[in-house]
């Protein structure tokens, strides 16, 4: 029965869809940027800062991409889709004992992947054709939407899989409240009972999605920091006994790197809101599903940094008439500002990003 209900890939079946990943992700490139271009899905210049502002160093330093391809994301999380459904085919054959598409382990991160991706596909695409109030999808419905998938991943998380507790390191486990809620409504009344560990969930799920889509600025710069934070889970992940979930963060790792290899500067095509919003948020739910939520600021250090420069920076400008901390936000638009360079950026974030994941991954392990 365990067998069942845990099942176990080796590590050549892991390593080996994340082969098969990288290999699809490239074949297609080729082909998905000749339809971006056909299409005319380029991307388009921001029209202001989130206060309403110019945006002068953003233009200053990133002018020559407009018409650049974007939605690269469609291709990330499509060839992880069709690489989770190759594996159950060959499952389904016999070929193999498992596969990646699994109840327990990879339900909730492959909805909140595909989920997200279509939000952001849709924002994209409003953005390209200039739809929205300031081009992209208006902040209200977005936000909505978001909040919908998040209840959604959040009822089958904490409902269907029984979650109700977060692991502190060096502490152990604290096991959240329970609440007796005098209602019949099948679906709201397990919602509510774990009501404090749903906010935590919906809180991680936006956070992420969202600070991974602050940070996605600069050529390669949130496509190399989210390969070192995948690549981080997949291994406590599969140090944690969940090597079908560690399968599918390889495999994850495996088609972000076939668009890196195009998306370093400079980038033939970018990820787009469909690829930073299915990512973060997938980042975010597989942090909860190892029990890691912890670990998740040490290996997406960059991130939260990124979305503390903008939260920062606008406070400043509300609160002090205008000043600002940064000379643009978030903080890699500063650093560009202060005429590193595209790549020395991209570059100098990686090597701070891959040793916050170094020492996150010291802390999940003797944590």
């Amino acid at each position: 029965m365990e067998s069942v209900l845990y099942p176990q890939l080796s590590l050549l079946a892991i390593l080996s869809y994340a082969f098969f990943a990288f290999v699809l992700g490239l074949v297609l490139t080729p082909w998905f940027i000749s339809f971006l271009k056909r299409n005319k899905l380029g991307k388009q210049l921001r029209v202001e800062t989130v206060d309403g502002k110019e945006p002068s160093v953003f233009r200053t330093y990133h002018q020559h991409k407009f018409g650049t391809p974007t939605m690269g994301g469609l291709l990330i999380w499509g060839s992880i889709l069709i690489t989770v459904i190759l594996s159950r085919v060959l499952a389904y054959i016999g070929i193999v004992d498992f596969s990646l598409l699994q109840r327990r382990e990879v339900y909730l991160p492959l909805f909140t992947m595909v989920s997200l991706g279509v939000l952001g596909a849709v924002d994209d695409y409003f953005n390209i054709v200039g739809l929205g109030k300031k081009k992209g999808l208006d902040w209200l419905p977005k936000i909505i939407f978001l909040l919908i998938i998040s209840l959604i991943g959040a009822y089958w998380f904490s409902v269907r899989l029984g979650y109700s507790q977060m692991y502190i390191p060096f502490h152990g486990d604290f096991i959240f409240p329970q609440f007796s809620i005098p209602l019949y409504i099948p679906i709201l009344s397990p919602l509510l009972s774990n009501i404090v560990y749903v906010l935590i969930f919906i809180f991680i799920l936006v956070g992420t999605a969202n600070a991974v889509n602050v940070t996605d600025g600069l050529d390669g710069l949130a496509g190399g920091l989210l390969i070192l934070a995948f690549g981080s889970f997949s291994l406590l992940a599969y140090l944690s006994g969940l090597t079908v979930l560690a399968g599918f963060c390889a495999v994850t790792v495996g088609a972000i790197s076939a668009f890196l290899w195009h998306n370093v500067p400079p980038a033939l095509f970018m990820m787009g809101d469909t690829g930073s919003l299915a990512l973060g948020g997938t980042l975010g739910v597989i942090a909860l599903m190892t029990d890691k939520i912890l670990i998740l600021p040490l290996v997406g250090a960059i991130f939260v940094i990124e979305m503390l420069s903008v939260i920062v920076q606008l406070l400043s400008k509300k609160f002090r008439n205008g000043k600002k901390i940064f000379k643009a936000a978030p903080i890699h638009h500063h650093f560009e500002a202060m005429e590193w360079g595209e790549s020395k950026v991209t570059m100098r974030l990686w090597i701070i990003g891959g040793f916050c994941a170094f020492v996150g991954i010291l802390v999940g392990i003797i944590g």
